[in-house]
């Protein structure tokens, strides 16, 4: 699904209504109307004695408001509006929707001063109508009073296309700012709602259709994209019934250290996890027996050790390519360590790749300074830094400013014609066609040591079953994400381990499928 900046969005409403011919009124119509839609089905488990105050800036934010309090109550809930005036100041297409609802006798408080706000809000459910994806700046007057009031409230809020006084394009809020429990954003979804700290003042996000074309998206050429679920399922691989271990795929990972070892179980666990049909770990000699316990699944490597330092040696180069030709995805780096002799087989493994490859952690940093290896490789590379990895990889710092981070990863994966998943909140995947995907899964308890782990064995899962590169990338992403979220659900997140989103996938690949 397209993601769009506020700018981008009015462009595209105005190319609606002007060159397709639909009203504003009716696309205003539409958003009201999938809105409550949306709350009569995901939230409200029944109408019966339910309360809902809805407050209504004067612009087009609040129209969807008043169409929102309309159908809310054809639903048959009961509703008060709680409105910023004067009439003859509000926008056209709220000021006929006003109109409508005073025709239809709801309840309506004009709210002049912060005075008029009621002491005792005797409603179950806030609907938060005062300011949209236009905003920008610090609310002021009024607004940031009424702002203020609605977040000293106790009752869930529902906020109207983003909370009221939060940044559509990056999140930030100047002041004031709605914290929602639910945001129903319109058309299409918008950056703000999924960077710190716009995710968490937006809580659970929906996207609501509202009659813009398909063929007006697509005359944008938008080139930045949100992981949907609906795109996960669709990329997901086929399974057959009567399938044996072979037609799921094998991976061979290159893992493990002296201290590290634990990484190695972590890639190999998960990405059995994620279906393939079978999963070898190569890992210094000396470590074999704790890597094999940790895994009994796995089947095992042992390879050359740089004098029993727990530490992949360099001899065991020609028997590694051997294994990796007989795969049908690898994974290089979980736990690999930094020694020197490693580092120069990691890279002179890359240089000569032929399978396709996920590289990971310390496999990342083996390659700062040799980012000329991956240009030359034929093979599909995908490379999953954080931000400290692609620092050292690129020598360059990964920006706060969202648009400003997709350009420095989608410049690095046109440039060198990988996948790059570069971790983060949100984690960000770019690929050398110059496409940019935002993840929406994940929670700060993810950030622990070993999810990184997880991710790679769950990407080269699905490489090995057959799925392209950059879907394989997504779909782990959305799915790693998801299981996190799960966990945290379950366990909080503050004591979510990775071990944990390893647990929680079943849970994921059951509601997906």
């Amino acid at each position: 699904m397209k993601l769009v900046t506020s700018e981008l969005m009015r462009r595209i409403d105005r190319e609606t209504i002007d060159n397709v011919g639909i009203p504003g009124p009716e696309l205003m119509e539409n958003a009201g109307r999938g809105i409550a839609y949306g709350i009569l089905t995901d939230i409200v488990q029944t109408t019966e004695s339910l309360k809902f105050a809805v407050f209504c800036g004067k612009g087009n934010n609040g129209g969807d408001g008043y169409v929102i309090a309309r159908y809310l109550q054809e639903g048959g809930l009961e509703v008060v509006i709680y409105f910023i005036g004067p009439v003859d100041k509000l926008s056209p297409d709220a000021k006929l929707n006003y109109d409508r609802a005073i025709e239809l006798e709801l309840d309506m408080v004009e709210i002049k001063s912060a005075a008029d706000l009621p002491e005792d809000l005797s409603s179950d459910f806030i609907v938060d109508a005062i300011f949209g994806t236009g905003f920008e700046g610090e609310p002021k007057g009024l607004p940031a009073e009424m702002i203020a009031y609605i977040n000293r409230q106790e009752q869930p809020v529902i906020a109207v296309d983003m909370p009221s006084g939060l940044n559509a394009d990056n999140g930030q809020h100047e002041g004031a700012v709605v914290v929602a429990d639910y945001t129903y954003t319109l058309a299409l979804p918008k950056y703000g709602l999924y960077v710190s700290p716009g995710r968490e003042l937006a809580g659970m996000v929906r996207v609501v259709p509202i009659g813009v074309p398909d063929e007006v998206i697509e005359k944008f050429d938008i080139p930045d994209e949100l992981i949907t679920d609906e795109y996960v399922i669709e990329a997901l691989p086929f399974r057959k019934p009567d399938g044996h271990k072979g037609d799921f795929g094998t991976v061979f990972i290159l893992a493990g250290s002296t201290g590290l070892t634990g990484a190695a179980v972590l890639a190999a666990r998960s990405a059995l996890r994620g279906g393939c049909g079978l999963a070898k770990v190569g890992c210094p000699r000396t470590l074999l027996p704790i890597i094999a316990g940790g895994v009994m699944e796995a089947t095992t490597m042992p390879l050359p050790d740089v004098a029993k330092k727990g530490a992949l040696a360099l001899r065991g180069l020609g028997e590694i390519r051997v294994a990796i030709k007989e795969h049908d995805a690898v994974i290089i780096g979980p736990g690999i360590g930094r020694h020197h002799e490693t580092s120069e087989l990691i890279r002179r493994l890359v240089k000569t790749i032929e399978t396709p490859a996920i590289i990971d952690a310390d496999g990342v940093n083996a390659l700062a300074g040799h980012t000329e290896l991956l240009a030359d490789t034929s093979a599909p590379i995908i490379l999953t830094p954080h931000p400290g990895e692609f620092r050292r990889l690129t020598d360059i710092s990964v920006p706060d400013d969202i648009h400003e981070r997709i350009k420095v990863a989608r410049d690095f994966a046109t440039l060198y014609k990988v996948v790059l998943v570069l971790k983060g909140s949100p984690t960000i995947v770019t690929d050398e066609d110059g496409g940019c995907y935002l993840n929406q899964t994940g929670n700060d308890g993810m950030a622990t040591g070993g999810s990184g782990d997880v991710l790679s064995g769950l990407i080269g899962s699905f490489l090995a079953q057959g799925i392209e590169p950059l879907d394989a990338a997504l779909c782990a992403v959305h799915i790693h994400g998801f299981a996190g979220d799960i966990a945290a659900m379950e366990l909080t997140e503050r004591a979510v381990i990775a071990g944990d989103i390893i647990d929680f996938l079943p849970d994921v690949f059951e509601f997906l499928e």
